[in-house]
């Protein structure tokens, strides 16, 4: 999906006999790498149900599935813990996140900062000739 230099990506529950863009079963997310952060968007009741019926992730969607929780989720599922105890790491897996992401756009605004003020200091120096 998308345009050129700007692709957006389907994740999609297919058979694997199936060829790689062709047909499949059910459309269960998206995902978009050019906004900042990077947006995922999963239905995840459908995302569960395929990994509960054996659906085998490709590496990309599983480094997704994992960096939204819910990989972390569908273990703890399989694992027969309480839903409280879910909700509970799910809520932490969460903050931690988010004091990550606050962490990376302090870093890089910092890090603009520095470029602007070495360029800035660059074009004061006087020209030795």
């Amino acid at each position: 999906m998308g345009k050129k230099q700007a692709p957006m990506y389907k994740i999609v529950a297919a058979d694997s006999r199936s060829p790689r863009d062709g047909r499949f079963i059910e459309s269960i997310g998206n995902y978009n790498p050019h906004t900042e952060p990077a947006q995922v968007i999963l239905k995840e009741d459908r995302v569960m149900h395929w990994l509960a019926k054996g659906a085998m992730p490709t590496e990309t969607v599983r480094n997704l599935f994992r960096r939204e929780g819910v990989m972390m989720k569908f273990r703890l599922m399989k694992s027969k813990v309480s839903e409280d105890k879910i909700s509970e790491k799910m809520s932490a897996f969460m903050n931690d996140k988010a004091n990550k992401l606050e962490r990376e756009k302090a870093r890089k605004l910092r890090q603009k900062q520095n470029r602007a003020k070495k360029k800035a200091e660059k074009a004061e120096e006087p020209k030795s000739e």
